[in-house]
């Protein structure tokens, strides 16, 4: 089969873009930047996913199109939400069908869901809290309708928050903390169930699903509460740091401001739903024989080695990318020297 990856060079599409190649399909990936390391058996072809012409260049002879491209919480992106995460997923619905491709595979977020009571089923009413997770619903159902009407198979995934080996985000500015014995925080007491996913096991479901059409939510089955897995990564660390509890209210307040006023690196994504249960019943993804390999505290500690293996190279290295550039502390970099 031929595949087009969108957002091929980011973290997630790389993976899924290398894992087809490995497994003898023809890839090629769209994105507006090339992986330094993109595998010389991957077609890269440079473009944006709002060009309607390039989009549709690229998608000729494609069989299958895994629809990755999406402005991600940290990058506080505005207007720009809804320009790539809804507009461009509309672009790439809209080309696939015109190029006769034979399925879809929509990357979708689990803030499509905002607060929600646990645990997360298909029945579970879709209500995002933030303009990010606004802007991903408002995708998916744009490229839903677009797949129906057209009768073109459908696949959407909705995964936890990512981590393993390689994944940073806003855990680095965790890990930093951790790796120099500085308290670390929890919006209220931390002690809510807690979900994440590990990125093989992502990308492991992820395989098993993209050819059955169908919603899928991914996370792991082993998980506790966000206090129980900081602290289990404290010991693991061997760190001097203590897990400390803000109060909700005030924490929430102060945190919107910082944003609104650009001082803080954290999106409303972060800040409104990490002092709530966030887990998903993964029935569905075990009738398909899927079953997680990593618990949150697995995770977090290959994500955690990782970084401080890679630690002296990753400073260097995102002072040069501005596609990794470290996550900027702001104003909490003041809450950091008396933690």
């Amino acid at each position: 089969m031929k595949h087009l990856v969108t957002g091929g060079s980011g973290f997630l599409g790389r993976a899924i873009a290398q894992e087809l190649c490995q497994r003898g399909e023809i890839v090629k990936i769209l994105d507006i930047w090339r992986d330094d390391d993109l595998p010389p058996d991957i077609e890269y072809i440079a473009g944006d996913i709002r060009d309607r012409d390039g989009v549709e260049r690229a998608m000729r002879g494609v069989d299958l199109v895994h629809h990755n491209v999406a402005l991600v919480p940290l990058t506080k992106a505005g207007r720009g939400f809804w320009s790539v995460n809804v507009e461009g997923a509309q672009v790439a619905a809209a080309a696939a069908i015109a190029a006769g491709v034979g399925g879809f595979v929509h990357m979708s977020s689990s803030a499509v869901f905002g607060n929600p009571v646990c645990p997360i089923t298909a029945a579970t009413p879709l209500k995002p809290v933030e303009i990010y997770g606004r802007a991903k619903l408002a995708g998916e159902q744009a490229v839903r309708a677009l797949c129906t009407a057209a009768g073109l198979p459908l696949v959407v995934v909705r995964p936890r928050t990512i981590l393993g080996a390689g994944r940073l985000g806003i855990f680095q500015i965790l890990f930093e903390w951790m790796r120099e014995g500085r308290n670390v925080y929890t919006i209220g007491d931390g002690r809510i169930d807690f979900q994440f996913v590990q990125a093989q096991d992502l990308l492991e479901a992820y395989l098993l699903a993209m050819t059955q059409p169908g919603t899928y939510n991914i996370g792991t089955d082993r998980y506790g509460t966000l206090r129980q897995a900081l602290e289990n990564l404290v010991a693991h660390a061997g760190s001097t740091s203590q897990v400390k509890a803000l109060p909700a209210g005030l924490t929430i307040g102060t945190l919107r401001l910082l944003d609104i006023l650009g001082l803080s690196p954290l999106a409303p994504w972060h800040y409104l739903t990490y002092h709530k249960p966030f887990y998903f019943d993964l029935k569905p993804l075990h009738r398909l024989g899927w079953r997680a390999r990593y618990s949150n505290d697995e995770m977090l500690r290959e994500s955690y080695n990782w970084f401080c293996e890679h630690y002296e190279r990753l400073q260097a290295e995102k002072a040069r990318s501005p596609h990794r550039r470290p996550v900027k502390e702001k104003l909490l970099g003041l809450l950091k020297r008396f933690s």
